[in-house]
């Protein structure tokens, strides 16, 4: 397992981005895996929403539990989990958690700094979920699971009046606490990534979003990792719906063919 995650590891430290593929069950992650991606991620909405559920942990821990081990089951690519906010309250529910990933075969997580409450995300206290990140890494430690750590942090997604600042606040906070990597969905300002690049110590993530440089834009700018997010999912069903429409108005399925 530590190879594995050895490897993982290096795809975030080489010249060209990781460009990784956000799959929601095993027959998107077989054609990520057939069309020579490199490593694979959960999109956690995606899973949801195939399963019908809401996002934001709305998802049960069994259940997607399922899904992963079908995943990894089924293909060969190194497989980290987009894990919301970790499955749990404390340092020790959420390493516990992450420890029946590993078990499963995941090289990697990605844990989020803000958090659904009645249908709304808000984002926590910096220094306390830095702390936290500590006991995590601790704990994971202890017991020598090798696991990839990604933290999601949600400047950006959340549209904060101060999003530039507070994310490099959020770097120098949490970029000491032994995790290996940075992920700021929704950055799209090529100014604002080369900021962060040049902050951060740690690999930087970047979602697929409107507006997001291509990815010679964002190697440039000293991006590491790319994330595909929900969008090609969404995309494929809004497709669905396009030819579901065609035969209905057809009245055949020659449009298929």
């Amino acid at each position: 397992m530590k190879n594995r995650f050895d490897d993982f590891l290096k795809l975030h430290h080489q010249p060209e981005p990781l460009l990784i593929g956000n799959a929601w069950n095993v027959q998107s992650a077989k054609v990520f895996e057939q069309h020579q991606l490199k490593a694979l991620a959960t999109s956690s909405a995606a899973v949801a929403e195939t399963l019908g559920f809401a996002d934001g942990q709305g998802m049960g821990l069994e259940d997607y539990l399922f899904v992963i081990k079908r995943i990894t089951s089924s293909v060969s690519l190194p497989l980290s989990v987009d894990f919301e906010a970790g499955y749990g309250d404390t340092p020790e529910e959420i390493a516990a958690a992450i420890t029946r990933l590993s078990e499963l075969g995941v090289v990697g997580i990605n844990i989020e700094d803000s958090v659904v409450v009645n249908g709304k995300r808000s984002i926590v206290d910096a220094g306390a979920f830095a702390e936290k990140l500590k006991r995590i890494v601790k704990l994971l430690e202890t017991v020598n699971i090798k696991m990839f750590i990604n933290v999601r942090s949600d400047s950006f997604l959340l549209a904060l009046p101060n999003a530039l600042e507070d994310a490099l606040s959020r770097i120098d906070a949490y970029q000491n606490t032994g995790v290996h990597g940075i992920f700021l969905p929704c950055i799209k300002n090529i100014e604002d990534i080369a900021k962060v690049t040049g902050r951060s110590k740690l690999p930087i993530n970047v979602m697929c979003i409107p507006g997001l440089p291509d990815f010679k834009s964002l190697q440039s700018a000293g991006v590491k990792r790319i994330s595909m997010g929900p969008f090609l999912n969404l995309n494929i069903y809004q497709k669905l719906g396009t030819a579901t429409d065609k035969i209905l108005a057809d009245g055949s399925f020659n449009s298929l063919f």
